[in-house]
């Protein structure tokens, strides 16, 4: 199904968090094993893969179904700001 437009979002790492984010929000995961939950800061994340932080942020905002993971895949994001789509031709919309 035609859900929109690809979206290539770029300089993910200069995002910037409010207040104690850094030290104070966790993001969650599971290994799959018995007590294997694992626990990640956002700042210990943003150093890492800020691409990724944008990319939850994205995903709770979207339906948790079959068209909200087709809208997903349409997400790119990048940490600086080179991109591979550029045969695409890309229009820039600046916010």
């Amino acid at each position: 199904a035609d859900v929109g437009d690809h979206v290539i979002v770029i300089n993910a790492e200069k995002g910037r968090g409010t207040g104690r984010k850094a030290e104070q929000k966790l993001y969650y995961r599971h290994t799959g094993y018995a007590g294997g939950i694992r626990s990640t800061s956002y700042g210990k994340l943003m150093a890492d893969h800020p691409e990724r932080i944008l990319q939850k942020a994205v995903w709770g905002m979207l339906p948790h179904n079959t068209l909200g993971r087709s809208m997903f895949k349409k997400l790119r994001v990048y940490a600086g700001g080179e991109h591979r789509h550029e045969a695409q031709k890309p229009v820039s919309l600046d916010i």
